[in-house]
């Protein structure tokens, strides 16, 4: 117990390199809050115009949903940040990492809104249009509230697999919770600092664990009225 205890909660080398580990939470948390709010932003502005009907942009908004959600966002990760500068084109890793699980994230909040829309009884679209509403607002007062709801509890336990995500940026170089842990661990020759990093994850990621369970929750029990 005492060689586990030197090994992964050695005092000296949580006092060394928690503040470290703190900037590199820091860092994590901004990306996912960054990635969360354009992911959801884009994911439902591509599901609002694929019930416009557009033939052309329909497919596009297929193509874009189907590939986002078929490739390992670490493949694209390392395209766009060491494939990129071949054409003149540098990101930082930062950036690289928000365009990446962004794209990720509207890619599954598309098909997300998009089932919600299509769960809108065709009725309510009718007796909005029939009511003077125009396509627009019905689509906004009507439809839309309605696809939030049912979306919400998918689009949830979705986020936070993707903000979990961040983690990959350890392999460009983005200085977030993993990547400063195992540099920390690589110096100090304890694993320690992964104990630290594991407990950020704890703090950040958890609470959106019971958030997305008490969503479920409320979700099913609105069902079952």
């Amino acid at each position: 117990m005492e060689r586990f205890l030197e090994t992964f909660f050695n005092p000296a080398v949580m006092q060394r390199y928690l503040p470290d580990i703190i900037a590199g939470a820091g860092v994590a948390l901004w990306i996912s809050l960054a990635v969360v709010v354009a992911g959801i932003a884009l994911g439902l502005a591509l599901a609002s115009l694929r019930t416009c009907g557009f033939r052309s942009a329909n497919f596009f908004i297929i193509c874009f949903a189907d590939i986002f959600r078929a490739l390992p966002p670490l493949v694209v990760i390392l395209i766009l940040y060491f494939g990129l500068p071949s054409a003149g084109i540098r990101l930082s890793g930062p950036m690289v990492l928000f365009i990446v699980l962004g794209l990720t994230l509207a890619a599954f909040a598309e098909e997300a809104f998009w089932a919600g829309f299509s769960a809108v009884d065709k009725g309510q679209w009718e007796a909005g249009l029939s009511t003077g509403l125009g396509f627009g607002r019905t689509l906004a007062w009507v439809a839309l509230p309605q696809a939030v709801r049912l979306a919400l509890p998918p689009l949830v336990n979705r986020v936070l697999a993707i903000t979990k995500m961040t983690a990959l940026g350890s392999v460009i170089g983005v200085s977030e919770i993993l990547s400063t842990a195992t540099m920390a661990q690589s110096f100090s020759g304890s694993a320690t600092p992964l104990t630290l990093a594991a407990i950020a994850y704890l703090v950040i990621f958890l609470p959106l664990v019971f958030v997305a369970r008490a969503v479920e929750s409320r979700h099913f029990a609105r069902q079952g009225r």
